[in-house]
C-alpha cells in the first residue's frame, strides 16, 4: 500500500462483523452455560450404543458365512455386465472376511463402551 492508502486504511473506522464500531479489544462472545445432561441419560444412551453395536457386529460375523449370504438383496444389486464381477467379489471368501473383520471392530467398540461405562477405582 502506498502512503495515502495507509493513512486512508488507518482513519476507517473499525468495526465487526454485524457493523457495530469496536473500540479497544475485541470483545469475547457471551458463553453459553453448559447443559448438564443427566447421569441416566447418558447411562441409557450408552448402554442402548452397547447393544447396537453388538449386535450389528455379531451379525456382520456370522451373516457372510451362512447360505442366505448370497441370496440377499445386495447380491444382485449391481445391473448388466458387471453383475457376474459383482457376484464373484460378494461371494468371494476374502470379500466375506473383510465383512466379518467390520463385525469384530463393532463387537470391540461394544467391549470398549462397556469398559468406559463401569466406573474406575482409584489406587488406595
Amino acid at each position: 500500500m502506498s502512503e495515502d492508502q495507509q493513512e486512508f486504511h488507518d482513519q476507517l473506522p473499525v468495526t465487526d462483523v454485524v457493523g457495530e464500531p469496536v473500540h479497544g479489544t475485541v470483545a469475547e462472545p457471551e458463553s453459553k452455560p453448559a447443559i448438564s445432561i443427566p447421569s441416566w441419560y447418558r447411562h441409557v444412551s450408552t448402554v442402548i450404543f452397547i447393544i447396537f453395536c453388538f449386535e450389528m457386529g455379531l451379525f456382520l460375523v456370522v451373516y457372510p458365512w451362512i447360505d442366505a449370504w448370497g441370496n440377499n438383496y445386495f447380491s444382485m444389486i449391481v445391473p448388466g455386465p458387471y453383475l457376474m464381477a459383482w457376484r464373484q467379489m460378494w461371494n468371494s471368501s476374502y470379500f466375506r472376511g473383510a465383512v466379518s473383520g467390520v463385525g469384530l471392530i463393532n463387537i470391540w467398540i461394544a467391549i470398549q463402551e462397556v469398559f468406559g461405562l463401569v466406573p474406575r477405582r482409584g489406587k488406595g
